[in-house]
């Protein structure tokens, strides 16, 4: 009975080390730095932020530096105020220049700096998202953010991995922004201009229509009034000479 009781114990005691490695291999995993949301559209604007969560236990984040993609800039870039951190904007030349809204731009920005206030950051168990503006977004299927988090401990986490086609995540990600191309115009689009046009025409004829019986009842009057002239006419007696 004893030696039951002992081997029971084992087992319990095995199966909850494998737990907690299974568990403490798919915390951190799901946990690294993502860009929300995860899709946009070429040539287009959006709002996205930058989700950055706390993997340490004991050390806060304090940096968070996210570098733009060389082989797709973007030419406009605004940051939003997040309290408790200031951001440092660095730009580099592009060559061909971006086109936004007819001006050709030579600069794009090519990272991000947030840094977080003296005793602040992101502490254990939280997260803090970056918000971000960005457009025209470039012709390209991806654009790849490779960020790296600073603690105050020191330890650098560096989320910088590219995915690969048909490959599993890789340990360390960078943060990927999905582009679909814009969807084209519709015929759709064109049918009430069509039938506007239809509609000015049937507005047009109608209108002749109406000045057509607006002049035939004017000249009826004419004819009757003309008529009516020439009656009392001849009931008037002839002047005397």
């Amino acid at each position: 009975m004893i030696r039951l009781r002992r081997s029971a114990t084992v087992a319990a005691l095995t199966l909850t080390a494998v737990a907690t490695a299974v568990l403490g291999v798919a915390g951190p995993a799901s946990a690294h730095v993502t860009i929300n949301p995860a899709e946009g559209t070429q040539g287009g604007y959006g709002r996205f932020a930058f989700r950055v969560p706390n993997e340490s236990d004991t050390a806060s984040t304090v940096k968070v530096e996210v570098n733009l993609p060389e082989n797709a800039p973007v030419g406009s870039v605004s940051t939003m105020p997040v309290a408790g951190w200031t951001v440092a904007v660095e730009k580099r030349k592009v060559d061909p220049p971006i086109e936004v809204h007819g001006s050709q731009l030579t600069e794009a920005v090519s990272k991000l700096t947030f840094t977080a206030a003296p005793n602040g950051g992101v502490k254990p168990g939280e997260f803090q998202e970056f918000p971000v503006s960005m457009g025209p977004l470039p012709q390209a299927d991806t654009m790849v953010f490779k960020v790296l988090q600073t603690y105050s401990d020191g330890n650098v986490s560096r989320w910088i991995e590219e995915p690969t086609p048909g490959a599993e995540e890789p340990e360390n990600p960078a943060p990927v922004l999905k582009l679909a191309a814009a969807a084209p115009a519709s015929s759709a689009a064109s049918a009430p201009a069509a039938a506007a046009d239809d509609d000015d025409d049937d507005d047009g004829s109608g209108g002749a229509t109406a000045l057509g019986v607006a002049g035939l009842v004017a000249g009826l009057g004419g004819l009757a009034l003309g008529g009516l002239a020439f009656a009392r006419t001849r009931r008037e007696p002839a002047a005397k000479s």
